[in-house]
């Protein structure tokens, strides 16, 4: 009974263990991609198209847990559709700090309230490495886990 009660212990300080080093590590592992010069007919000259790792690959479509900060669109206001980034609004992609690997698109099931603070949501990541007017990674099906 005791060596039981000690593997369940253990079992669920692992799982959490993991769970949250998982969601720490997950734009970390969203950095692993490279580029690849393509021409697109559209723009008329060479772009460079994200090539996706291996690790990013394994992600796409499964539900994810993502700390980070809303970068409004459209005010400072709630939003179901806005840009998620890895870094504070000073830091981001938008504004020279960081590459275009640590933001992504999101479509959240409810109004999400802007906050300049870290928050933490979840849910399923969607790669993007044919559409040049969207961004290359996109979170739908969002929830707020902590604001």
């Amino acid at each position: 009974m005791v060596k039981s009660l000690f593997f369940l212990t253990f079992f669920l300080c692992y799982s959490s263990l993991a769970y949250s080093q998982n969601s720490e590590n997950v734009w970390k592992t969203l950095g692993k991609i490279s580029y690849k010069k393509e021409y697109d007919e559209l723009m008329g000259f060479k772009i460079d198209k994200p090539v996706f790792s291996d690790q990013v690959k394994a992600l796409n479509n499964k539900e994810i847990t993502l700390k980070g900060y809303i970068i409004p669109v459209e005010g400072y206001k709630s939003h179901k559709e806005f840009i998620f980034s890895a870094f504070p609004y000073s830091m981001c992609f938008f504004c020279g700090g960081a590459g275009p690997e640590t933001v992504m698109e999101v479509m959240s099931l409810e109004p999400i309230k802007y906050s300049a603070e870290s928050i933490t949501i979840k849910g399923v990541l969607q790669l993007n490495d044919k559409d040049i007017n969207r961004l290359m990674y996109k979170l739908i099906n969002v929830k707020l886990v902590k604001s």
